[in-house]
């Protein structure tokens, strides 16, 4: 350990240490509460944010974890001090967790900002806590370490083994095409999370982890242990006991959130076949950072690093705990060393090289070599044409090459509503051909840009055995899911972007490996339906949704809020203590 911090200039030697009324006050209260000087004297204080509550499944562990946490800073010399932050159960808040994101975001930046902390952990995985509580810590810039729930263990039915998300979609599609009974379906939702922990597909929640590992923020090898497996509790106690030395030795985001860092976390989302919302996530935790990474960033990697982890949705058959037992994070990048800055610092203060010298993979139809790939080009394409001036995204891995290039006439929805109302009726019309659009579900039209991108397929469809068509939308959609679905289309249509002005009938263009989107009209016919459009009546008057409204920005700019970016202003001061 390279110790720079001296005892007496501990961040939280300023609420203990004064000889005056003030720290009389904090000290008089610890001991209240059990503590004694000894507890706190020449010892960092470690904030723990805990995100469990009795409603988050993948988070249900961490009532436990966290003592295992507390047991390693202890064993350090450290203080632990449980903060509870807000919990973002993705299965029950409605209308989506993405609504919240950034209120988490405040939630984390403030409790850390606030309380006499000298270092924090962070206790997130269920999709959106991993990107929230590393943008709230990335504002605050004190010695932080990212601890991750961990997949689930694998579903099964009948002998068949399930993956959340993706065989829900599947056997749900089957039970509307009158393959499945009710019998079966119980049988389906009893089986197919089994554990405690994240989804076991790579969704979002594996992908954001695995991002945050890439990035340096969590010990080697953290984001691939599901999470019922006996070194999830050494790996609790181990970050407790890391995060004591990482405040000696100063070791902040900032010094570990580099350029390199952001651009090995796109290279490892592509090879891992990556959620969709690793753009929007990674863009925002990028500017928090103050780097310049954009989705021109995505797209070129994504022409040059295939996906290698054969995992549900782009794979084929495994998940995230076969992975785990194929090498996990550390065998696949291990894979990529060539395309790899391997200098970037990590938490534990050894590179991603050191880190990754000894690692090795263990099955090579699992994590596949460089030359064997799943998907010869990465994850996700990002494409730009007259209807997504300012971008949109598709996953060409978890979707059939004969739909990378297609035109079709739209069927547009104006809301999920009305979308929902008609999408089983046996007299649709609908071909295979048609390209299915959703509008009004973005950042703002959404409210909070949904996971309603994966839209239905229509019934009358299912029936006759077809199983993917084009969809696009400015929604997002599950990490989950599959499909050909185009996404995150910005400006989204509740502000006034191009896909406000489609109509059915009209003509669309997706021609993936070029990168180009469009509808097959004229500059001059999309302006006079420009001039006619109208917009939405506001949404929210007061509260939380009222400054999300103010405030958020597009898919492309990452969601985040315009006035917590870095460039937005200087960090905020220390608080004041009188």
């Amino acid at each position: 350990m390279n110790q720079k911090k001296d005892p007496k200039t501990l961040r939280s030697a300023r609420w203990f240490e004064p000889d005056d009324l003030r720290s009389f006050g904090h000290r008089s209260r610890a001991m209240q509460m059990g503590y004694a000087p000894e507890d706190w004297q020449g010892r960092p204080v470690i904030g723990i944010l805990n995100t469990w509550s009795d409603i988050n499944p993948c988070h249900a562990h961490f009532k436990h974890r966290v003592e295992d946490i507390k047991r390693g800073i202890l064993q350090a010399g450290g203080m632990p001090i449980e903060l509870p932050a807000l919990s973002l159960a993705e299965q029950f808040v409605k209308p989506t967790t993405m609504l919240y994101r950034n209120m988490l975001a405040m939630d984390a930046e403030e409790l850390i900002r606030c309380h006499p902390v000298d270092g924090v952990v962070l206790m997130g995985g269920c999709d959106k806590t991993t990107p929230a509580l590393l943008l709230g810590a990335t504002s605050v810039n004190l010695p932080t370490i990212f601890f991750p729930a961990g997949p689930m263990l694998r579903g099964n039915w009948r002998g068949q083994v399930l993956g959340s998300g993706s065989d829900a979609w599947k056997y749900w599609d089957d039970r509307r095409a009158g393959l499945i009974n009710d019998q079966q379906w119980l049988e389906i939702e009893g089986g197919i999370a089994r554990s405690y922990g994240t989804c076991m597909t790579m969704g979002t929640a594996s992908t954001m982890t695995a991002i945050a590992e890439t990035l340096g923020m969590t010990l080697p090898g953290a984001s691939s242990i599901p999470a019922a497996d006996s070194g999830h509790l050494r790996l609790a106690s181990a970050t407790g006991r890391r995060i004591v030395d990482m405040v000696w030795e100063d070791l902040t985001p900032s010094q570990i959130q580099t350029h390199d860092a952001f651009e090995n976390a796109i290279m490892v989302a592509m090879a891992m076949g990556c959620s969709t919302n690793a753009i929007i996530h990674l863009i925002a935790q990028a500017r928090r950072a103050g780097r310049d990474i954009s989705l021109d960033d995505f797209d070129r990697y994504s022409r040059t690093i295939p996906v290698l982890a054969n995992v549900r949705p782009s794979g084929e058959k495994y998940l995230m705990e076969d992975f785990y037992y194929a090498g996990g994070l550390p065998g696949l990048m291990s894979r990529l060393k060539d395309h790899l800055h391997l200098d970037a610092i990590t938490v534990n203060g050894q590179s991603l090289g050191q880190n990754i010298e000894h690692a090795e993979v263990f099955d090579d139809d699992v994590i596949r070599p460089f030359d064997n790939p799943i998907y010869a080009e990465g994850a996700l394409a990002v494409l730009r044409g007259n209807l997504a001036p300012d971008g949109c995204v598709i996953k060409p891995s978890a979707c059939p090459e004969h739909l990378h290039q297609h035109t079709g006439p739209a069927l547009v929805f104006d809301d999920y509503p009305s979308m929902k109302a008609v999408i089983d009726s046996d007299d649709l019309d609908v071909t295979p051909d048609h390209i299915l659009v959703l509008r009004n579900a973005g950042p703002l039209g959404g409210p909070g840009m949904p996971e309603w991108g994966m839209l239905p397929m229509p019934k009358k469809l299912l029936k006759q055995g077809v199983r993917d068509m084009l969809r696009l939308s400015d929604a997002r959609m599950s990490g989950t899911s599959y499909g050909a679905c185009v996404l995150h289309i910005s400006p989204e249509s509740y502000v006034g972007g191009p896909l406000a002005l489609i109509q059915t009938g009209d003509l669309i263009t997706v021609d993936v490996p070029n990168r180009s989107i469009r509808v097959e009209l004229s500059d001059e016919e999309l302006a006079a339906r420009q001039a006619q459009w109208k917009p939405a009546e506001k949404r929210y008057e007061r509260g939380y949704g009222w400054m999300f409204s103010k405030h958020i920005q597009q898919a492309n700019e990452g969601c985040d809020f315009d006035f917590l970016q870095t460039s937005f202003g200087r960090p905020v001061d220390e608080p004041d203590i009188f």
